[in-house]
């Protein structure tokens, strides 16, 4: 891709992943970080956009060993049962997402625990005014949607110190080599996700996955799609796609094998069922699709599948600009409606 189709230098971040991942995950290790925190009743991550991504996988990767619920609000309202005794982390890669300023000033008011996470700005600020930790993560990254990975990394870092976290799930180390790995694949001649690109064509990216790891990446390639080579793309996830979704293949595949293709992202954390019904669903869909592509995550552990799958989306999605001749960086029709 050359520099004038890479205004921001999207693909660089992107083949530079692991070393942003380290660097968050290196950010989070502070010892400003209470004692007191490790006794929190509840845990709440407050995000938006792609900080909300990053907010959703660190809890997913969380949930499963950590003592105290953890909840991550889609909004700009804490849940009623925060206070004290309450841990509020709030995450903006800007700095000045006035949704979640919001609920961390609201968090203070109501006596939580707070860590900031980002980039700076009136959180930075924010969390000074209080004598909150802030953990600055996401430098000389071009974009906040090139900070998912780094974001989650720091998220997930917390709540291992925290003791809300299994330190194998949150295995950092495992992440960023599998990271590496993956960029020497993705820089070489026969690149991936070039093929799949190519693969992709001009025909309407659908993209499956199975279970909370697989919906997390799944919705991530459907949004680099979006704001990378801005074209429509859709996901949805194993189990819930197979209550109402599969039902749609069955009418017109005239026009579906002409709009639609299929990319499926597997991991070795499905479930034995969901598994099985992601093969299923992929026989199905060879039918009335122009193609199904499966892209199989590899690295030791949860977070390095994931940041791995969400590794080859982004340089699918950037392969797929460098395609169509589409500039990634700017996201004019997402700045006319959050600033008009």
């Amino acid at each position: 891709m050359s520099g004038a189709l890479d205004s921001l230098g999207m693909l660089d971040a992107a083949l530079g992943l692991a070393d942003h991942v380290a660097d968050a995950a290196g950010a989070a290790a502070q010892p400003s970080l209470s004692a007191g925190m490790r006794d929190a009743s509840s845990v709440v991550l407050a995000a938006s956009g792609d900080d909300l991504t990053a907010a959703r996988a660190a809890a997913a990767l969380a949930s499963a060993s950590c003592r105290v619920p953890i909840v991550v609000p889609d909004g700009a309202d804490l849940p009623g049962f925060v206070g004290a005794g309450s841990l509020v982390v709030a995450s903006s890669w800007s700095g000045g997402d006035a949704g979640t300023l919001a609920v961390a000033r609201d968090a203070v008011a109501r006596g939580a625990e707070l860590v900031a996470v980002g980039g700076g700005g009136a959180l930075e600020a924010l969390a000074a005014e209080q004598g909150a930790p802030f953990l600055r993560v996401g430098d000389g990254l071009p974009a906040a949607r090139a900070a998912v990975a780094p974001g989650t990394a720091a998220l997930l870092s917390v709540l291992a110190q925290l003791g809300m976290a299994d330190p194998a799930v949150a295995d950092v180390g495992a992440a960023t080599a599998q990271l590496r790995r993956r960029a020497e694949l993705l820089a070489a001649p026969a690149d991936p996700a070039a093929r799949l690109a190519r693969s992709i064509g001009r025909t309407l990216p659908i993209v499956y996955g199975a279970g909370p790891l697989g919906a997390l990446a799944a919705a991530h390639w459907k949004s680099r799609c979006n704001t990378d080579p801005k074209v429509p793309a859709f996901a949805n996830s194993v189990p819930a796609l197979t209550h109402d979704e599969v039902a749609g293949w069955a009418q017109h595949g005239d026009v579906t094998r002409q709009v639609f293709s299929v990319v499926l992202l597997r991991h070795d954390h499905e479930h034995a069922e969901h598994a099985t019904a992601m093969d299923r669903v992929g026989e199905m869909c060879e039918e009335v699709v122009a193609g199904v592509h499966e892209v199989r995550a590899a690295g030791e552990g949860p977070l390095a599948q994931l940041l791995d799958l969400l590794l080859v989306g982004d340089v699918t999605a950037l392969r797929m600009d460098a395609l169509a001749g589409v500039d990634p960086g700017p996201v004019p029709t997402v700045e006319d409606l959050t600033t008009g």
